[in-house]
């Protein structure tokens, strides 16, 4: 799997677990939405700067954003 697919699919998790839509994880990262659903289905190479805004709206640290199985391989 791709390094785009994981991050899209760990930020999907995470967003999942605390129960938000992709709008509202847009909105709290000050990011557009579409952007949002096409970094959670691996279609954008996604800057540090808007991952960093990403991990800051999900609540978690970049060390737990990346320790996850599918990171750990």
């Amino acid at each position: 799997m791709s390094i785009k697919v994981n991050v899209g699919l760990r930020i999907r998790e995470l967003r999942n677990q605390i129960g938000i839509s992709q709008e509202a994880l847009a909105n709290k990262a000050e990011i557009d939405r579409t952007y949002v659903t096409d970094v959670e289905n691996g279609r954008r190479n996604i800057s540090i700067e808007n991952l960093e805004k990403l991990v800051e709206a999900l609540g978690v640290h970049f060390k737990d954003f990346f320790d996850a199985p599918n990171f750990n391989k």
